[in-house]
């Protein structure tokens, strides 16, 4: 193995630097767009929106300088540490946070506000990557997966209670990483099945959910016996009672959760995700003016700056969660499908460096950015063209907020570091 050097830009991956840098200027071009009103004001202002982000940007060269001084062996000798301090500032939330449309997820430095969930991803994927690196980790044993789980749930939690239920759904990402690593496939099965009756749950009911599964439930556990050359239907009536009083008691769970835990407002958005109601002008007011305003682009766009819905606030906080419909109006199906591949190359740009990673620590965390990108990027785009409801998750690189930018800078720019020194000695 050669000696490290003291270069801290040798060695990096210019692909994803390129695709960064892309990234994020065409997303402040669409927060310009977004923000931009008929009076004349400085670009470096704190009175504009795009004028706050290019500064965060501009602020990133700084940050990544940071990351990329420290080198591999700091960010896995410290990746708990680093964990920790990320959890602390989770709690310290609760007693000094601010509150923001009913969550306290945001410390306020008066003219600056962070919000610690967006690096907590960087440090929770470390921290992962750090526990199923270790040469005496056997993942095949149940205490060392619940290890894991406990490491990913922790801070999902933390985040639930703030409540943001977005950013905490981000963690479920973390499941691809675990299956990579050797998780068994019956996690995430349970996991869709889970979903799926949840959401059969509100759309027909528990009594009808019950009853029907009831049955296959019954024919699944039913076999074939043969006796005196005759052949008999049976069933394993204890398999059959033991599987149906889990199931139900889960649907029974979700019946009460929904009805008694969710608010309203939350059980408004799967109501029009699953079609039992409509309400445009309401709660789903900001999906279906997003929908009109990406398809009113058509193939190529109306063009940058043109974009009339855009320009006349048609969707609420377009700047933030629901940027990608300032690309689908102004620059049509073209620039729609070209963030995308953008996104889709960048991927598995890192995946690929990830699997040519000598050194586990690096490849995992590799892993751990790639799903948290791809998460975010599928509940984004599916949430702005009505496909998942409103969640509110940012697209990475392109959404408002100094804080989901740096977040998503620290996550990429350690794994580069990482990727730069794959070729030396930890």
């Amino acid at each position: 193995m050669r000696q490290e050097r003291n270069n801290i830009f040798e060695n990096l991956d210019w692909l994803l630097i390129f695709l960064y840098a892309i990234l994020v200027v065409f997303g402040w071009l669409n927060i310009y767009a977004a923000s931009k009103t008929d009076d004349t004001q400085e670009l470096l202002s704190f009175s504009t929106k795009y004028g706050k982000q290019l500064i965060f940007i501009l602020l990133s060269v700084p940050l990544i300088i940071v990351v990329l001084f420290f080198n591999a062996k700091f960010y896995e000798r410290f990746a708990s540490i680093l964990y920790l301090i990320s959890l602390v500032s989770l709690l310290l939330l609760f007693p000094f946070g601010k509150e923001i449309n009913g969550a306290k997820s945001w410390f306020n430095f008066g003219f600056l506000g962070l919000q610690p969930s967006e690096f907590v991803k960087a440090f929770t994927a470390l921290a992962v990557a750090k526990l199923l690196s270790d040469r005496h980790y056997n993942f095949k044993l149940i205490k060392n997966q619940i290890k894991a789980f406990i490491i990913i749930f922790i801070p999902a939690f933390l985040i639930l209670f703030q409540p943001d239920a977005g950013s905490a759904l981000i963690y479920l990402a973390f499941f691809f990483v675990l299956n990579r690593e050797g998780l068994t496939l019956h996690y995430i099965t349970l996991g869709v099945l889970a979903i799926t009756l949840f959401l059969l749950t509100i759309l027909f009911g528990a009594t009808v959910v019950l009853s029907s599964l009831f049955v296959l439930i019954t024919l699944f556990t039913a076999y074939i016996t043969y006796r005196d050359g005759k052949r008999f239907l049976r069933f394993n009536w204890y398999k059959v009672i033991g599987v149906y009083i889990i199931v139900a008691a889960f649907i029974l769970g979700v019946g009460y959760t929904y009805n008694n835990v969710f608010k309203q407002h939350h059980r408004d958005r799967f109501e029009i995700l699953l079609g039992k109601k409509t309400d445009d002008k309401g709660i789903g007011y900001n999906s279906h003016q997003s929908e009109l305003t990406i398809k009113s682009g058509g193939f190529s766009g109306k063009g940058f700056l043109k974009g009339d819905l855009t320009k006349g606030d048609f969707v609420p906080e377009q700047h933030t969660d629901y940027i990608f419909s300032v690309v689908g109006e102004e620059w049509g199906f073209i620039g729609s499908a070209l963030v995308i591949i953008l996104f889709s190359v960048m991927m598995f740009r890192i995946i690929y460096l990830s699997e040519t990673h000598t050194n586990k620590f690096g490849r995992i965390y590799g892993y751990g950015l790639a799903s948290i990108l791809f998460f975010h990027v599928s509940v984004n785009i599916g949430m702005v063209i009505g496909l998942f409801p409103t969640v509110g998750i940012p697209l990475p690189f392109f959404s408002y907020g100094g804080s989901s930018l740096w977040g998503f800078t620290i996550l990429l720019f350690i794994f580069l570091r990482l990727d730069a020194h794959k070729h030396y000695d930890w």
